[in-house]
């Protein structure tokens, strides 16, 4: 399932030019007790001066305790 935050204005520089990437792969988050068990890493970013405005996995299911 993909969680998508609804950025409207970028905090640093105030631009209402937000994108969205993802880190997949090495870049991924690994579940510490299961260790096959990653997502990926969704970022919103300002396609203006390039801050970071959030960043989050994925599939957050897959980090839950057994």
């Amino acid at each position: 399932m993909y969680y998508r935050i609804k950025c409207t204005e970028c905090p640093k520089c105030g631009s209402a030019k937000i994108g969205a990437g993802y880190a997949d792969g090495y870049g991924a988050v690994s579940n510490i007790y299961r260790i096959f068990r990653s997502s990926a890493i969704i970022h919103e970013i300002c396609t203006d001066c390039g801050y970071v405005i959030a960043s989050y996995v994925k599939k957050p299911e897959k980090f839950k305790e057994y």
